[in-house]
């Protein structure tokens, strides 16, 4: 069904934007505490921050494959 073919990619694409905002958000936190002097929490702390993006960007390309492989098996 063409609904598997499009679900399949919009998570996808998801999952592409989330590792694009990850990159962002994670740069963007590290470098604010580097230049913090006065926060008490090391720089590296901010890679913690990868933690739910990759859950979340491991769930879309899960929901992606499984939509992948519905849609060759109904066509």
């Amino acid at each position: 069904m063409k609904r598997y073919k499009r679900l399949s990619q919009v998570f996808t694409v998801l999952a592409i934007l989330l590792s694009i905002v990850m990159c962002a958000d994670v740069s963007y936190h590290y470098f604010d505490l580097l230049a913090c002097n006065w926060c008490s929490a090391p720089a590296w702390v901010s890679f913690w921050l990868f933690i739910p993006y990759g859950i979340g960007i491991a769930i879309c390309a899960v929901l992606a494959r499984f939509f992948r492989k519905k849609h060759r098996k109904n066509a």
